[in-house]
């Protein structure tokens, strides 16, 4: 496998855009997504150059109440917002379940651990293994837009199931060149829901800490 630790993710991308725009192609791309979101800037930016279907697979969303506000807004962003190619919408099984076990063990490891590289994994893995059989010519997750999520990690997975499904991993750090400060603006915009963790009942839970000693320390303040 290549070695991923300095590569420049957005270059790559632009490499591969530049190459697919001499040719004059417009390939099939299937796009994991996590949030409206973090969908916005991607969606604007990939949409240009790619047909996109956008793939909301979740399991790891916690409760069923927050998954279900999560998925109505991706499809009123998806349904909103104008696009030079076509972005369609696929939702997938919600099975918390799934989630669960592949956690199994790993309930107290902090956030932005092992934990979060195994889900990072289950939500890819689904999207490639529906690529292979698409005939989709990449896939890639939005996931890597967000400060808190492992760029290098994210697409390290990528490359590793592009090798056994056999479909192309669209290389990707989409924080980077304001594509992060793009979709809080795009997110104002279009009055997005913009939820206070990633998902996970472990990282609401880290979340609720946080917040808890944010309180305690402006106590303690006055």
């Amino acid at each position: 496998m290549r070695e991923l630790a300095n590569v420049n993710y957005p270059k790559e991308l632009e490499k591969l855009i530049e190459q697919h725009e001499k040719e004059g192609k417009v390939p099939r791309l299937f796009l994991h997504a996590c949030c409206a979101p973090c969908s916005s800037y991607v969606l604007e930016y990939l949409s240009r150059f790619f047909s996109v279907t956008v793939f909301f697979y979740n399991p790891n969303i916690s409760p069923k109440e927050e998954y279900e506000k999560r998925v109505a807004e991706i499809r009123r962003l998806v349904s909103e917002m104008e696009f030079l190619h076509p972005v369609a919408l696929v939702e997938g099984a919600y099975r918390p379940e799934d989630f669960y076990a592949m956690a199994k063990g790993l309930e107290d490891v902090p956030e932005g651990g092992e934990r979060c590289f195994k889900c990072y994994r289950l939500r890819m893995e689904a999207a490639a293994k529906l690529a292979q059989e698409g005939g989709y010519d990449y896939f890639t997750t939005t996931l890597s837009i967000s400060p808190l999520k492992n760029a290098g990690k994210i697409n390290e997975i990528g490359q590793e199931l592009a090798q056994i499904y056999k479909v192309e991993h669209l290389p990707s750090d989409f924080k980077k060149k304001n594509g992060y400060k793009r979709s809080i603006e795009l997110s104002h915009e279009y009055g997005l829901y913009r939820q206070n963790y990633c998902g996970c009942v472990f990282s609401k839970r880290e979340s609720m800490e946080r917040e808890k000693q944010k309180q305690q320390s402006c106590m303690d303040c006055q």
